[in-house]
């Protein structure tokens, strides 16, 4: 068995000349090749599962919840989980989880590895978390947190996409992080997609395939492994994986049109790695199966067909969609049948590490099989420089990790990327809004829960911004379903405003929302309305005559959103999905590249 110097000995040097995305030298290879010759069984089933862990240090759990979830894994720390079940990755979740500060991130992040070296011919671990930016932020403030896809979507930029990708990057590496489960590569076709929404960069499959690869391009080049999701494309369901078992009817013909075009790109791009979906296209695989456990899918199209031979990782292995047919003990050995490398948050560690175990023991899945996986893992590993330089230390931390020029990229992202739907009053433009009377403005609407690391709910982080622009800004949050008691108080505080703004959040045709901003209309006063999550909402606010669209309600984009309500930056966002219309889905409203300016 090898020790930790011989592993890091065989990796020496090994950086510089695989590059990011490239091929390894023969030489170099053969290397990597001794060093899985070298493993136990044991450690190589650990290199393919990529664990949750629990708690804020690596040796000591200071939650009771963290405590018991690891006291099911027959552990006491994160440190014993990582020796005991010889995991070649780990992921981080939440604040309440993992992430609470930059520094103590990067002291988590060296405990894991500190506990993956002390076993003999341990190897490092690939740190990820599912930082997208937008709705899914998993690493909260002081982090920069940038607009999330679909706004990107919205600016239509690569070089801001790549540009979120290389500070993103650069900011999770500096914590240890060394993967990022982003971008999303779905093209989101269908406005009623539970999951996927805003999460993806638009409708367009090309629009969306140039900015996956410049993101991942810009992860690249931060020293970071961008992961490109959800393959073959999520983009089109009316099931959320996470609770059910959505099903995709495009034919392969449309699949080849629309979901493969933005993969395509990312192969193209050299991306680390791609993410599977928990759904069933029976167009591409009539198994039954979900496309994490076909083979069909993850080998016959992505690895032969899109010619992709990097890292394949599966979504989370304790989501619904992959346990419809399957128990927690089959799913793992079925999803390396298929192909898959990495094996992602299984609801048991402990029974899927001695499944895949036990597979590979009484030949179901063949040791050259799991090989094969571990050293496409080792492979990315090294190109990272993982296996030289393990840890992350903190001294670069608080100057890196929510740096002033970081923060200045994401506000004139997010300014770049907000768009104005409609602006037509009757005597004129309703927007922008002027400040130089201090006018009273009423900041009501919806405050959905927000992504970790905002400062506040929506209605107070608008009335702040507001407020500092010279405003006289009242925040009367009224939630998503605000009661007939809570309107009429939105309504008389309205009479006494000069102007009012109106948060709105998934609005549909029998919303209470819709009812609220029709009774702020009625008042006379100008109303301007911010879809703070799906530009769709516009379609239920026929009366409505300024829109912004936001598409999230984090920080940054609400900051935002005030600038352009108060002439401070004009808009320039377009809408990169089209609007369909609320009596008429078949008809468009707005169409894609739709957006007003001053």
């Amino acid at each position: 068995m090898p020790s930790r110097r011989t592993v890091l000995a065989a990796g020496a040097g090994l950086t510089a000349a695989l590059g990011a995305g490239g091929p390894a030298r023969a030489g170099d290879e053969r290397r990597l090749r001794r060093i899985v010759a070298g493993m136990t069984l044991e450690d190589k089933v650990g290199q393919v599962f990529v664990s949750r862990v629990f708690g804020h240090s690596a040796t000591a759990p200071d939650a009771a919840d963290a405590e018991a979830n690891l006291r099911e894994l027959g552990v006491r720390s994160a440190a014993e989980l990582v020796e005991r079940y010889r995991v070649g990755g780990v992921v981080y979740f939440s604040w309440a989880h993992n992430t609470r500060d930059p520094r103590q991130v990067a002291e988590l992040s060296d405990g894991v590895q500190r506990a993956a070296l002390a076993r003999p011919g341990g190897l490092p671990v690939l740190v990820a978390t599912d930082q997208e930016h937008g709705a899914v932020c998993r690493i909260g403030r002081p982090a920069t947190l940038f607009p999330g896809a679909m706004a990107i979507g919205a600016g239509g930029s690569p070089a801001d996409a790549r540009t979120l990708g290389l500070i993103a990057g650069r900011e999770l590496r500096a914590m240890g992080v060394r993967q990022d489960y982003s971008p999303v590569a779905d093209v989101n076709v269908d406005p009623a997609n539970p999951v996927i929404g805003v999460r993806s960069f638009g409708a367009g499959p090309r629009a969306v395939a140039d900015l996956v690869a410049a993101e991942v391009r810009g992860y690249q080049a931060s020293g970071v492994a961008a992961t490109a999701k959800h393959f073959p494309g999520h983009g089109d369901t009316a099931v959320d994986s996470h609770t059910g078992f959505p099903v995709i009817t495009h034919s392969r013909a449309e699949w080849e049109a629309l979901d493969a075009v933005p993969f395509r790109a990312a192969v193209a791009a050299g991306v680390d790695a791609i993410m599977t979906a928990h759904i069933l296209v029976p167009a591409l695989d009539d198994s039954g199966d979900p496309a994490t456990l076909s083979h069909p899918i993850v080998t016959g199209l992505l690895r032969e067909h899109l010619g992709y031979d990097g890292v394949v990782v599966t979504d989370a292995l304790d989501m619904a969609g992959v346990r419809t047919r399957y128990g927690d003990d089959r799913v793992p050995v079925l999803a390396l049948k298929a192909g898959v490398d990495q094996l992602l948050n299984p609801p048991d560690l402990r029974v899927a590490w001695h499944a895949v175990l036990a597979a590979v023991r009484d030949g179901e899945l063949g040791e050259p099989r799991l090989d094969a996986s571990v050293l496409r893992i080792l492979r990315l590993k090294e190109r990272l420089g993982l296996l030289d330089r393990p840890y992350a230390g903190t001294a670069g931390v608080d100057r890196t990790v929510g740096a002033p020029a970081h923060r200045a990229a994401a506000d004139g992202i997010a300014e770049r990327t907000t768009t104005l739907l409609v602006n037509e009053g009757t005597e004129g433009t309703v927007l922008p809004l002027s400040p130089r009377t201090r006018p009273r403005l009423l900041v009501a609407g919806a405050d959905p829960a927000s992504p970790s690391g905002t400062t506040g709910p929506p209605t107070g982080v608008l009335a702040t911004a507001m407020t500092e622009l010279g405003f006289a800004a009242t925040a009367l949050p009224t939630g998503v379903a605000p009661s007939d008691a809570v309107i009429a108080r939105a309504v008389a505080a309205a009479g006494e405003a000069d102007a009012v703004v109106v948060g709105t959040y998934d609005v549909t045709a029998d919303s209470a929302q819709r009812t609220l901003v029709e009774r702020l209309l009625a008042t006379g006063r100008p109303v301007v309305a911010v879809a703070l999550r799906n530009p769709y909402d516009i379609a239920h606010l026929p009366g409505v005559r300024a829109c912004l669209a936001t598409y999230c309600w984090t920080d940054v984009a609400l900051r935002a959103a005030a600038r352009v309500i108060a002439g401070a930056v004009a808009p320039r966002g377009r809408l990169p999905v089209p609007v369909p219309r609320a009596d008429d889905p078949a008809r468009t409203l707005f169409p894609i590249g739709h957006g007003l300016s001053y």
